[in-house]
Formats: C-alpha cells, sequence, structure tokens
C-alpha cells in the first residue's frame, strides 16, 4: 500500500512586535521658527475649532502674544502696499501705513476676535420688573467679511425680564454689541448671535435686536448706491408668539 505523505507545516518563528516609542516633542520647540498666526492655527486645530472671520479665538492667544501678531500682520501688509507698486520708502505718507494698519486691524476694527467676552455685571431682579426694556441706539462700527468695507449702523435692543431674571447694566448691552461687531461680520448673522449672547446670559423671557447699517461695499465700490441700507431684526421667546409686544417694541424705536 502506498504510504501516504503527511506534509509537516513548517511552524514560521513568530516575530515580537517591536513597540514603537513615540518622541514627543515639545510644543514649544516645533513652533520655533513658525510665524505666530500659524503657531496659533495649529492651536486651534488641534481642538477641532472653528476660525472663521466672525469667530472669537482670544482661547488660543496667550499674554504678550497680540504686539507679536501686530508686528506680523505689519510685515504682511507691507508687502501687500509693495504689490500695490507704492513706494513707501519715498512716499511720506505711506511710510508707516503698514504698521498703522495692523494696529488698527488687531487692536481696533477686529479687537473682538482676539480679546475676551467683556465681564457682565449681573444685578438680580430684586424689584422683580418684568416689563418691557429698550436700549438703544447703540452705535455700531464693523466690517463686511466680503471685501472688509466698513459697516456703520445702529442697533436697539429689547429685552422682557422675567422675575427670575438676571439685569445687567445699561454700559453692558453697549461693550457686548461692540465686542461682537468688531470683526469681520455679515450683518444677518451678527444680530443672531447678539441675540444668542443675550438669552444665554440674562435669560429673559424675550428678547428682540433691530440692526439698520450702512454698508460701504454697496456705496464705495460695486453699484454705488450712496442710499441704500439694511435693516433686520431678530425676534425670539415672547417677541416671538406675542404680536402686541412686537408692534410697542418696534413702535418705541426711533429709526430717523
Amino acid at each position: 500500500m502506498p504510504t501516504k505523505k503527511v506534509a509537516v507545516k513548517k511552524s514560521t518563528p513568530t516575530k515580537t512586535p517591536t513597540k514603537k516609542v513615540a518622541v514627543k516633542k515639545s510644543t514649544a520647540k516645533a513652533d520655533e521658527g513658525l510665524p505666530l498666526s500659524m503657531v496659533i492655527r495649529r492651536r486651534i486645530k488641534a481642538q477641532n475649532a472653528r476660525f472663521h472671520a466672525n469667530d472669537n479665538i482670544s482661547e488660543f492667544i496667550k499674554p504678550g502674544e497680540l504686539e507679536r501678531l501686530v508686528d506680523e500682520v505689519a510685515e504682511k501688509m507691507q508687502a501687500v502696499l509693495e504689490s500695490l507698486v507704492i513706494d513707501t520708502e519715498n512716499d511720506h505718507n505711506t511710510k508707516n501705513t503698514s504698521r498703522r494698519v495692523a494696529k488698527m486691524y488687531v487692536q481696533e476694527v477686529f479687537n473682538g476676535r482676539y480679546v475676551e467676552q467683556p465681564v457682565l455685571t449681573k444685578f438680580p431682579n430684586v424689584s422683580r420688573l418684568n416689563e418691557l426694556m429698550i436700549i438703544g441706539p447703540i452705535t455700531v462700527r464693523s466690517a463686511c467679511s466680503h471685501h472688509l468695507c466698513p459697516i456703520m449702523g445702529r442697533i436697539w435692543i429689547g429685552v422682557l425680564p422675567s422675575k427670575a431674571s438676571a439685569l445687567i447694566g445699561l454700559s453692558k448691552y453697549s461693550r457686548l454689541t461692540e465686542w461682537v461687531m468688531c470683526r469681520p461680520q455679515i450683518q444677518e448673522e451678527a444680530v443672531v448671535e447678539l441675540a444668542d449672547m443675550l438669552e444665554k446670559k440674562i435669560k429673559p423671557v424675550g428678547v428682540a435686536v433691530v440692526m439698520d447699517a450702512d454698508h460701504f461695499c454697496m456705496q464705495w465700490r460695486g453699484v454705488k448706491d450712496r442710499d441704500s441700507k439694511m435693516i433686520n431684526s431678530v425676534m425670539r421667546g415672547a417677541f416671538l408668539k406675542d404680536s402686541n409686544l412686537r408692534r410697542e417694541f418696534l413702535a418705541l424705536i426711533e429709526r430717523k
């Protein structure tokens, strides 16, 4: 009888997996030599956070870095002026324009992106107020996200507190509005953002925001329509449900 050949399976020696030791570079060392704006971007992306033009990114900026950011923006603004073929070396009017513009953007016009929300002092509603309050007109200045052209206008805020609502000082409405508007904005998004914050901070029965503004991206360029304005409103809570309250608010604000 023929003998069956039994296939002997060769045992392959198992390799002991070598552990990869991750060498963790210190963040500070990894950031060396990079522009500050890139370092800040890395911090934001590491937290999967958004950094659109109208977002506040103050939590990702360390003390003392804003001055360095001004330096970087000034350097890049100088390159813009040179690309526009402006002789900044010999033109006395534009000699330090790049730095002036950088300071204006970081420290003033777009400051709402880089600094923390102003502290809002809250007061208990001891008198259990529950009547309509109107604050305004609050002068607002911003810039459109599309062309960075000025937006100049006014805002009115209506608040219907509940007996349990917190109350904030009148000046705080102006400070919070300025903080929101001092960024590149789109008006219809800005009023929603402001209404959201007021609802969260005060917890009223209702909140209303009306904004009336000139947009220089329409007046200064493009169609150059000097008389066009944009007016929009956000109604929340009781202002949305109660047409009489809404009418009272809209009748009391003066838009001339």
